[in-house]
């Protein structure tokens, strides 16, 4: 019985290591910053309308 290796993961060797807390950092960073832009340009206009 040959041994597949796409059928055995544990042999996978990774090939991009990942830092899970810090992919999760920076996109909740970036979306935090991306939303309080937006945030400060409509109360910008807003108030400019008034």
């Amino acid at each position: 019985m040959e041994m597949n290796k796409a059928n055995h993961p544990e042999l996978h060797i990774n090939e991009e290591p990942s830092n899970d807390f810090m992919d999760t950092a920076i996109g909740f960073a970036g979306m935090f910053t991306f939303m309080l832009v937006v945030a400060i340009i409509f109360t910008v206009i807003e108030v400019m309308t008034k």
